[in-house]
């Protein structure tokens, strides 16, 4: 599962992990300090110029979606049964991408209180990228475009286990080019890069409720606080 995640590094740095063409709309700003469904972020895809940077909604709409309220449940998509499931199988043959994230959240269930969140990192809060896939959908009364993602996942880590049991996927760098070429289409060989990432690089620390609400975006979010439900392995 992911349900929030971060960015926390600023627009020209994605250009230069990335190599693309940055294409984010003015309004857009980094760093993303508790990016949530339904709003825009950056996305990594091929181009016919090389890899480009855009803003994507976040929930993806498939192209022949009604309505476009079921993004809201299409935030995450199950990297074992994608390539298979209408919702998203020709996005998973066609349009790939990937998602630039610093960590994402999750929450803990608390003894007998409310659930208490986690920041997930890798080490050091370095810069990484989850498996994603895009789309294209048009509303079929006022014919308005959107272009939405979603994000992969699949068992998590032991290291993460204790929060939740799925975690993004997430692709090194070496791999980058094979996901965003169009041209390779055999679930197979895709489908073996959807395995988790190692739990020797990754750590998790409880953070606070504010990151609740998509209204709270600031750096006091990753500040880590005392847990009140028991400790990650309590």
């Amino acid at each position: 599962m992911c349900g929030r995640y971060f960015l926390t590094i600023a627009e020209e740095d994605l250009a230069s992990a990335f190599g693309g063409e940055v294409r984010i709309p003015g309004g857009f700003r980094l760093p993303r300090f508790n990016i949530a469904p339904g709003q825009d972020a950056p996305v990594v895809r091929a181009s016919d110029t090389g890899p480009e940077i855009v803003a994507l909604r976040w929930g993806l709409i498939p192209s022949w979606a009604e309505d476009e309220k079921i993004g809201y449940r299409t935030i995450n998509a199950r990297s074992e049964t994608a390539y298979e499931k209408p919702m998203f199988r020709d996005a998973f043959r066609h349009r790939r991408c990937l998602i630039p994230a610093t960590g994402f959240y999750e929450w803990k269930e608390g003894e007998g209180g409310p659930k208490q969140p986690y920041a997930a990192r890798r080490e050091g809060g370095a810069l990484y990228a989850m498996a994603g896939l895009w789309e294209r959908w048009r509303h079929p009364e006022s014919g308005d475009s959107r272009q939405t993602f979603t994000v992969l996942t699949c068992p998590a880590n032991t290291r993460l286990r204790a929060l939740h049991e799925r975690m993004p996927v997430v692709l090194p760098p070496v791999e980058w080019s094979i996901w965003l070429d169009p041209r390779v289409e055999g679930p197979d060989a895709l489908r073996a890069m959807m395995r988790p990432d190692p739990a020797k690089h990754w750590e998790a620390y409880p953070v606070s409720r504010r990151v609740n609400s998509p209204k709270h975006d600031e750096p006091s979010l990753l500040d880590e606080v005392m847990d009140e439900s028991g400790g990650l392995f309590g």
